[in-house]
C-alpha cells in the first residue's frame, strides 16, 4: 500500500518567533522561505504542521 505524502511549503519567516517554532521548522526540513519538502502523512508530522500553521502551507 502506497504511503500518503504531504507537500509542505514554508511561507512565513522564523525571525522573531519562539525557539520552539524555529526548531519545529528545522525538524520538518524547512529553514528558508519558499522551500518545499515532501513528508509522509503521519500524526506526528500533522502535529508539527499544526504548531507552525501560520508559517507553512500544504501544497496540492
Amino acid at each position: 500500500m502506497a504511503k500518503k505524502m504531504l507537500k509542505i511549503r514554508q511561507t512565513g519567516s522564523p525571525i522573531r518567533r519562539p525557539a520552539v517554532q524555529r526548531k519545529t521548522l528545522i525538524g520538518l526540513g524547512l529553514n528558508k522561505m519558499h522551500r518545499e519538502v515532501e513528508l509522509e502523512d503521519t500524526p506526528e508530522i500533522r502535529g508539527m504542521i499544526r504548531s507552525v500553521r501560520h508559517m507553512v502551507e500544504i501544497v496540492d
